[in-house]
């Protein structure tokens, strides 16, 4: 495992994107957690106020955030200067992203049903990021050997091929089984057979003098959407809590920063 460690993490100078990728998900549960605690009255945390302003997590996130990104381009690409800042980075991002909901409304969203994009959000950047850090780079490593240069030809070459068709699958409306097509190996090439859904770029091409292949499409996106809508509700409140119903909605929640 250290072998592993050293020739694929340290050695391609992908140690920063490591801690950085902790740090991002560390922040991430931990601020969930915070703002739970908060909204269910328990613990010593409450919202942070200057003046009767509510201050979100996200302002010192984006202060984190600049720090540590100006602060990891001014480091050299290895050492504690720059394991140092990819963390500051990473807690940056975290608190950033945790409310990417409000900062794409404009409004205190985070326990409504639009605060929900924030984890969509969190969670396609972090597996992201993974599939970047899990990557055999072939750049930065010394000395490679017959088999590691085979072993990284083979991932990169697969990673190409999911590309291809993961952005099929974003052609025919499938965002988040392209995303997540690019990481797990087949599933974009589901994406990329199936019908599209109507009102998808492919939609629109290649279905305009095809009626029954858009109604085919659109009956399908009916059923996949009423059989998957609500256990991907429940991992979405499993990880970040469930959102406020229209009663609770007046007077904006605490917790949200």
């Amino acid at each position: 495992m250290g072998h592993w460690l050293y020739r694929n993490i340290v050695e391609p100078g992908k140690l920063p994107l490591l801690l950085a990728l902790g740090a991002f998900v560390f922040t991430f549960v931990a601020t969930r957690v915070v703002t739970r605690l908060i909204r269910a009255g328990k613990g010593p945390f409450g919202n942070v106020k200057a003046g009767g302003l509510h201050i979100h997590h996200v302002v010192p996130g984006v202060v984190l955030t600049v720090f540590g990104g100006f602060g990891a381009v001014a480091s050299s690409r290895q050492g504690f200067g720059a394991d140092a800042f990819a963390v500051v980075f990473g807690v940056g991002a975290g608190l950033v992203l945790d409310e990417f909901a409000l900062i794409l409304h404009l409004d205190d969203v985070y326990w409504t049903e639009a605060g929900r994009k924030s984890v969509e959000v969190v969670v396609v950047t972090a597996a992201l990021v993974g599939l970047m850090l899990a990557g055999f780079s072939p750049f930065g490593v010394n000395d490679l050997s017959e088999s590691e240069l085979q072993d990284r030809g083979t991932v990169i070459l697969s990673v190409a091929v999911n590309f291809v068709f993961s952005l099929v699958a974003l052609s025919k409306g499938k965002g988040r089984i392209a995303l997540f097509g690019v990481i797990v190996p087949f599933v974009a090439l589901i994406g990329a057979v199936r019908l599209a859904r109507p009102g998808s770029y492919w939609d629109r091409r290649f279905y305009r003098r095809r009626p029954r292949a858009r109604a085919r499409a659109g009956l399908r996106a009916c059923r996949h959407d009423r059989r998957w809508s609500r256990p991907r509700r429940a991992v979405q409140d499993w990880i970040g809590g469930k959102p406020d119903t229209p009663a609770q909605l007046p007077g904006r929640g605490p917790g949200s920063g």
